[in-house]
């Protein structure tokens, strides 16, 4: 989701470990084109294992009011 609300990308995947994390985060980057500022997800941990992996620089936001139907990880651009 982007500062306008809108959701930039949603994987669904029968996993949610740190691999199918670290594929959610290389296609949503090669979509966007560049490192975003903060990544905002819901509490998995894999998403900050991978979020260590791929974007050590980034600022990680997590908050438990995200539901999966709305978007399980959420790519601040500001």
């Amino acid at each position: 989701m982007d500062d306008d609300g809108n959701v930039l990308d949603i994987l669904m995947q029968r996993r949610r470990d740190k691999a199918a994390a670290k594929k959610f985060f290389r296609k949503l980057l090669k979509k966007q084109g560049f490192v975003p500022r903060v990544i905002v997800t819901d509490k998995l941990k894999s998403y900050g294992a991978a979020k260590r992996d791929l974007l050590p620089s980034v600022e990680h936001r997590q908050h438990k009011g995200i539901s999966s139907s709305d978007a399980s990880a959420i790519f601040r651009l500001a």
